[in-house]
């Protein structure tokens, strides 16, 4: 591939770089895009090989080469959202390796599906006191502060890639000014779930900071609340049948009339399964502004539904935050190898008869001996109970404070307290196998 210049421009695959500033003779039109005939890119002068290039042609990630977007003329960019959604969020930020999918940076997906109702009204995650884009006031929209390079935090949108050109930001600017409307045609279908952050079905390596379902058509945003939208982890097993689900209390919960967020601002989540869950039935439910219930039915693709107002949407996301301190199998070789399962102490098979029917003998064992099992000697209590190291009946034995028994390990000395704290760390973590 080559570029050609000619009057002070040059284009690349048919695309504009810099805009020319005089006619260009002979210039012709193929797939909709400007070239020049061959005899314009005179001998070497004006050919530049394409891989000199290519550190000047990165996208977000800066490095899988897929090139620059084309610069768009003056004055063709009109301050609607759809048309800045086109232009400017699908070809420069929702790209792949960027803000595009599960690993978006800060959970931002500005796909087409996605972006409205992730920056219209929603606190930044980087600067909570800031709205990523606050209707009529783009001064304090840290989108526009991002795309500007005046944010407090961060680098300047898009990263890697040259800045957008100041015109194009005015008629971002223009859009929020005028209300940040979004100008598609809505629904004619009951009001639909078409997103949800975290994406339904994913495994996420840290805690989510929010949970924000995106609709199709305005939200009554008063049916939005803690009856209508729910988070609950399963309990450990990936389970909703069996009655052992916790709910989590939100920080708060918000709508505009797209999106309804779930902030989890200072709310710790275990590594668990959890299942988001937004209502279209029963006593209390999501409306739209018509007081048409969620037609909220989702197996695995979005718009929700069966095109009859009326059902309960539901998907789940699992939590699998790395071990920040030691394993089980470190903690296995460390305490309960060396100091449990000794001859006459808890050696297994694991039984109802205590000391050998706590099997210690291996990480696995330990796991399915200690992990949400009830103390024989204190039955109100779980051996180890995960997240909360304060009432795992094993934490008590080693620390000398339970209220039945002797301290643990038993005849062998106290176990030294960086060990105990390498023990409580575990279970904060969520006493993984």
């Amino acid at each position: 591939m080559a570029i050609c210049a000619a009057k002070g421009s040059f284009w690349v695959a048919n695309e504009p770089l810099v805009a020319t500033t005089q006619p260009t003779v002979g210039r012709e039109t193929t797939h909709g895009g400007p070239k020049l005939n061959s005899s314009q890119c005179d001998n070497n002068k004006n050919i530049l090989v394409f891989s000199l290039l290519i550190p000047l042609l990165t996208s977000c990630t800066g490095g899988d080469g897929s090139g620059l977007p084309p610069r768009l003329p003056p004055g063709s960019l009109s301050p609607d959202f759809s048309a800045i959604q086109a232009n400017v969020f699908t070809p420069n930020c929702a790209t792949t390796g960027c803000h595009l999918g599960v690993g978006a940076p800060q959970g931002l997906r500005l796909d087409d599906a996605n972006s409205f109702g992730m920056l219209v009204g929603i606190a930044s995650s980087e600067q909570a006191s800031l709205l990523r884009v606050a209707p009529g006031d783009p001064d304090n929209s840290y989108l526009i502060r991002k795309l500007e390079g005046s944010a407090s935090v961060g680098g300047r949108m898009p990263l890697n890639a040259p800045p957008l050109e100041q015109t194009t930001i005015d008629v971002i600017r223009q859009w929020i000014t005028a209300g940040a409307i979004d100008d598609r045609i809505p629904s004619s279908d009951p009001i639909r779930v078409t997103a949800l952050s975290p994406i339904p079905g994913s495994t996420l390596t840290a805690a989510p900071t929010n949970i924000v379902a995106m609709f199709d058509r305005e939200l009554d945003v008063s049916t939005v609340n803690v009856m209508t939208f729910v988070l609950e982890a399963s309990g450990g097993d990936a389970s909703f049948n069996d009655g052992n689900e916790i709910p989590i209390a939100a920080a708060s919960i918000t709508a505009t009339p797209a999106s309804a967020t779930f902030d989890l601002s200072g709310v710790a989540l275990a590594n668990d399964t959890y299942r988001v869950r937004l209502f279209g039935s029963g006593a209390s439910f999501v409306m739209d502004l018509d007081a048409n219930a969620l037609d909220g039915e989702f197996s695995t693709t979005f718009p929700s539904g069966d095109g009859i107002a009326g059902g309960d949407f539901a998907a789940t996301f699992s939590l699998a935050i790395p071990a920040s301190g030691a394993t089980l199998d470190e903690l296995q070789a460390s305490i309960f190898t060396p100091s449990c399962a000794l001859s006459g102490c808890h050696t297994g098979p694991a039984s109802g008869t205590l000391p050998a029917g706590m099997d210690l003998s291996s990480a696995d064992a330990s796991f399915a001996n200690l992990v949400g099992i009830t103390s024989l000697q204190q039955p109100a209590l779980s051996r180890v109970t995960a997240n909360d190291p304060d009432v795992s009946y094993l934490v008590q034995k080693v620390e000398g404070t339970a209220a039945s028994g002797a301290r643990m390990p038993l005849g062998g000395g106290v176990l030294d307290q960086t060990l105990i704290d390498d023990l409580r760390e575990w279970i904060s973590d969520g006493a993984n196998r």
